[in-house]
């Protein structure tokens, strides 16, 4: 989807975007940057949101202040599971207020918390998987030489499956996007979930009195081209699951989102009536071609309905 395409449907005209992503994890904007491509395209507000850091969120506000742009700060916290139904993450966008970040048991104790779930552990154990499986002595033995932990620190000191794709095929040679995702997908038997386990993730949500919303259920049924879909699991899959995201405290669901199709937007729009969930809506912007920002979000009405939460 590129910035000329026209935007998912949504409840009215959009207003604030609350799913994105900067440098400090795996976006190409600095938080900065982010912050004037929303001014750019119109935006009121923008939600900044990185994968299981809070690095950004200074920058970003600070940058919001400057531009005449409410940022909203959050977390893209990464859920793991193990079941016989699925192996995999899926993730929690987690919003509070800015002044929250200066508080150091706060602050604290939520990076103790993510540092379960990702970061040179992690990526050295899913290195020593991969090796094993896919290395020059294992079983089915495509890379020509052993990943090594430089290789994605290279990219960057929070790794996420991007870095992965990237180091295969910069470092190691590796161009098929199906042998990649052969060795890094949910199917690959090299595959290790990332994030923390769900009771943990409540545990801290209720404590801490997070506005918790459960990020892209249904895009791991996205039928179009594109990043959307990743290696995320069905709707069907999420569904199963559901009941555990609601005994864990979410108050809200993302239903507009470039991955999600208006059935499943429909199909969102259910649960979250029958549950009385907050309606959300993001670009989940990585970049400015594969995945943009502006091109989804929620209308300045149910922005009101998220704020009042949120306060």
């Amino acid at each position: 989807m590129n910035m000329n395409q026209e935007r998912p449907a949504m409840a009215g005209a959009l207003f604030a975007d609350l799913h994105n992503h900067t440098l400090a994890s795996d976006g190409d904007f600095s938080p900065e940057e982010l912050v004037n491509l929303a001014k750019k395209y119109g935006l009121c507000v923008i939600g900044i949101t990185d994968h299981d850091t809070l690095k950004g969120l200074a920058k970003g506000l600070t940058a919001g202040d400057a531009a005449g742009i409410q940022v909203v700060p959050g977390v893209e916290l990464s859920i793991r599971f193990n079941r016989s139904f699925f192996t995999g993450t899926l993730h929690l966008l987690c919003y509070f207020q800015p002044s929250r970040l200066s508080d150091k048991d706060f602050v604290g104790s939520f990076e103790a918390l993510m540092a379960d779930g990702r970061g040179e552990g992690l990526v050295r154990a899913r290195i020593a998987k991969i090796n094993a499986v896919f290395g020059p002595a294992g079983p089915d033995p495509v890379l020509e030489r052993d990943l090594v932990f430089e290789d994605i620190a290279f990219y960057s000191a929070n790794a996420s499956r991007r870095h992965f794709a990237l180091a295969l095929s910069e470092k190691m040679g590796i161009t098929e996007k199906e042998t990649i995702n052969r060795i890094i997908g949910n199917d690959s038997p090299a595959y290790l979930p990332s994030g923390i386990a769900l009771d943990a993730a409540a545990d801290f949500i209720k404590k801490q009195d997070l506005l918790a919303v459960l990020a892209h259920p249904a895009a791991g049924s996205f039928t179009g081209k594109g990043h959307y879909k990743e290696v995320l699991p069905p709707v069907d899959t999420v569904k199963t699951l559901f009941p555990e995201f609601l005994a864990a405290g979410i108050t809200g669901i993302e239903v507009y989102y470039p991955g999600h199709t208006e059935e499943h937007q429909a199909i969102l729009l259910s649960w979250a009536e029958k549950h009385h969930l907050l309606v959300t809506g993001g670009s989940d912007c990585h970049d400015s071609k594969e995945r943009p920002p502006a091109v989804a979000g929620i209308s300045e009405a149910d922005f009101r309905i998220f704020s009042a939460a949120l306060s």
